[in-house]
């Protein structure tokens, strides 16, 4: 943990932000770290909380898709970033989280105190570089300090198969969703690997299991 206590440093509120290929325990480690930390210290907010909802990705035609960068809020997530950094004295923001049960994200459910001096951040696009005027490359530039989290493919995918099936699809339809979407993902963010301050690579089995 010793990435958490450079971010955690006196002064500003620093800004951790954690990520990865789909599956391969991001979730898990930021809770992990913000538990450790507590609730005076570290805020868990997830760049889930700026999935597009379902129906609108309905409306775009993308709900095949939901994951991909194009089914999030790009903007809407660099602006929290910005918002948490520069806070005015006193001011609570509050952030989006993501329902798993609802698979939906819902707004105004992280309040971010303006004494807790770190946040921590996670998901797959942090290090994602879609050029000079895309949006997800302006991430990287708000967050102090970024971590990437390696899990074997086998067991990686063995965990997005079966979270898809905990929450409410079919053994076949998890599968396919699984290799056709969600592998595409990582192969897309896997080249920010290299661009990570530090790596937290998990062996089978070694990784603790994910509950979302």
């Amino acid at each position: 943990m010793a990435g958490a206590g450079r971010a955690d440093g006196p002064g500003r509120r620093r800004i951790l932000g954690i990520a990865g290929p789909p599956g391969a325990g991001k979730t898990t480690l930021a809770a992990h770290v913000a538990g450790e930390l507590g609730a005076d210290r570290a805020v868990l907010v997830p760049m889930d909380g700026f999935h597009l909802a379902d129906t609108e990705l309905r409306r775009l035609g993308l709900l095949g898709r939901k994951g991909a960068p194009e089914t999030f809020d790009p903007y809407g997530y660099t602006a929290l970033l910005r918002r948490l950094r520069t806070a005015r004295a006193g001011e609570t923001v509050y952030a989006p989280g993501f329902d798993r049960e609802l698979e939906q994200p819902v707004a105004g459910t992280i309040p971010v105190p303006p004494e807790v001096p770190l946040v921590i951040t996670e998901g797959n696009y942090l290090l994602l570089d879609d050029g000079p005027d895309g949006p997800w490359s302006e991430v990287r530039g708000l967050l102090d300090e970024t971590w990437w989290v390696d899990l074997a493919d086998e067991e990686r995918v063995r965990r997005l198969i079966a979270r898809h099936e905990r929450f409410g699809k079919e053994p076949a339809e998890a599968e396919r969703f699984v290799l056709e979407s969600d592998e595409a993902n990582a192969r897309l963010v896997a080249p920010g690997r290299s661009a990570a301050d530090l790596v937290v690579t998990f062996a089978a089995g070694e990784a603790p299991e994910d509950a979302t």
